[in-house]
């Protein structure tokens, strides 16, 4: 199909759902229309429709321009010479660009309304959806055994400052944290000859049903040892468990193409109305 005449029936499609929300009678928005002036001379009219309110017929014409740069006054010029060899015939020019500022001020002078329409793209918004949660975090950390460190030559600042790295908010915490997280193989806490003493679930059993925020709960070992993923067995002093309360806020992009069929925009005052697909 023409480009042209592609965009002439993509404007024909919107008029209609536009005057199907504002007329309260059937009325249809015709293509290609041919219309016979005062002079007798026919016109061709890209989109075309009547419409009564209150008793008053009412006349629209629509000149399209499926143009890649702006409209030049001349074109609107040349539709206005149209619409006064027409009768009593209201006058909407709709581009997919936009028209120069010389066109703006002629189709002012003269009624003309110019619209910008377009398919939307993907970086046109219409909306967003905030939604904040508050979550309630428990954190297991472990105290590391002193003699175990420097048997090992274990950097614990090393580990500090990785988590204050990429947790910027509570970097300077990291800094001096005494507790610090182990990825471990299991739940379990043993023995230096291997024999389980404990589990995370069995301590977790021994903590309040709903702590405060900012609260914590320590429980020490004498010779306990934990199988961690990276360094092998650990020896720990305490396990803590820590509670924080965290606000996350999230915002959601409504994208135009998800909803809307089509972008029009007032080309004079800037008001846009955004068409819905369904």
């Amino acid at each position: 199909m023409n480009p042209s005449t592609d965009f002439e029936l993509f404007t024909q499609r919107i008029y209609q759902k536009l005057v199907d929300n504002d007329v309260l009678k059937p009325t249809t928005v015709q293509h290609n229309v041919k219309l016979k002036g005062k002079s007798g001379c026919e016109h061709q009219i890209d989109v075309y429709w009547e419409y009564e309110i209150a008793g008053n017929m009412h006349r629209v014409a629509i000149e399209c321009k499926n143009y890649d740069s702006l409209v030049p006054v001349g074109k609107v010029r040349d539709f206005q010479g149209v619409l006064s060899d027409l009768n009593n015939v209201n006058g909407i020019m709709v581009s997919k660009m936009g028209f120069q500022e010389g066109a703006k001020k002629y189709a002012a002078e003269y009624g003309i309304s110019l619209k910008e329409l377009r398919r939307p793209g993907w970086n046109d918004i219409i909306g967003s959806i905030t939604t904040v949660v508050h979550a309630d975090i428990r954190h297991t950390l472990y105290l590391f055994d002193d003699e175990w460190v420097k048997d090992h030559n274990f950097d614990l600042n090393k580990i500090r400052k990785f988590y204050a790295s990429f947790q910027f908010e509570k970097a300077d915490y990291w800094k001096t944290a005494t507790h610090l997280p182990i990825e471990t193989k299991d739940h379990f806490t043993r023995n230096a000859k291997g024999k389980k003493i404990s589990s995370l679930e069995e301590l977790e059993r021994q903590l309040p049903e709903n702590p405060e925020p900012g609260t914590e709960r320590i429980f020490p070992f004498e010779d306990g040892w934990v199988e961690s993923r990276y360094w092998g067995p650990v020896r720990i002093r305490e396990v803590k468990f820590e509670y924080e309360s965290k606000v996350q806020e999230t915002t959601l992009n409504l994208a135009a193409d998800d909803f809307v069929e089509a972008i029009l925009d007032d080309a004079v005052s800037g008001k846009t109305d955004y068409i819905p697909k369904y």
